[in-house]
């Protein structure tokens, strides 16, 4: 299996398109403000924006069709045709091994960035007698999965690279070995034919 360069474009441009989304949701985290009850004496608190979940959602969701997409073209390395042995095979493991671990960790960030920055704060509090906390999103969540996601990208693109190498380098050179093979039998037995008939004569 060669390197198929429309399935390497597609998955970085789906890692890509998350990692903006996870930077556009780092900076529109929801920010609350507490202010008073015009119809009682009782404060709340009150969120400017839900931006940045749906923008960490997308992200997320780009980032598991990616990671679908290079796993399932390579069968996963576990249900694939077996490779040849040598470093590229041996790198290969290491980075199925990376984009899984930075896959994981870039899509907890990504989903709890998104809950928590959903979550508001729904009780009141007694104006001047109760101080009131508003629950958000603190900095760095999502700022951390976006630089996952290109971590992720990055290990995704050279797992599958020296996975493509692995397989099309042993393809290679069974076919070598044997069209180097054919000619010399060949020879080898036309000179042993001829002996023969030489020999009856």
């Amino acid at each position: 299996m060669g390197v198929s360069v429309p399935i390497l474009a597609i998955s970085i441009s789906l890692h890509l398109i998350a990692f903006v989304l996870a930077v556009g949701a780092e900076r529109r985290r929801s920010t609350a403000s507490v202010k008073p009850d015009e119809y009682d004496e009782k404060t709340y608190c009150a969120y400017d924006t839900d931006a940045s979940t749906v923008y960490g959602l997308a992200a997320f969701g780009l980032l598991l069709i990616a990671q679908a997409l290079i796993h399932g073209v390579t069968k996963c390395l576990c249900f694939g045709r077996g490779m040849m042995g040598g470093s590229s095979t041996t790198r290969a493991v290491v980075f199925f091994i990376f984009s899984w671990v930075t896959f994981l960790a870039a899509e907890a960030c990504l989903v709890a960035g998104s809950a928590r920055n959903a979550y508001h704060t729904k009780y009141r509090a007694v104006f001047k007698l109760e101080h009131l906390s508003c629950a958000s999103l603190r900095k760095g969540v999502f700022a951390a999965g976006a630089a996952l996601t290109l971590i992720a990208m990055v290990a995704s693109t050279l797992y599958y690279w020296m996975h493509a190498k692995a397989d099309t380098g042993g393809w290679e050179k069974h076919q070598n070995e044997g069209v180097g093979m054919t000619p010399s039998d060949y020879a080898e037995n036309q000179h042993q034919m001829k002996t023969s008939e030489f020999e009856k004569v």
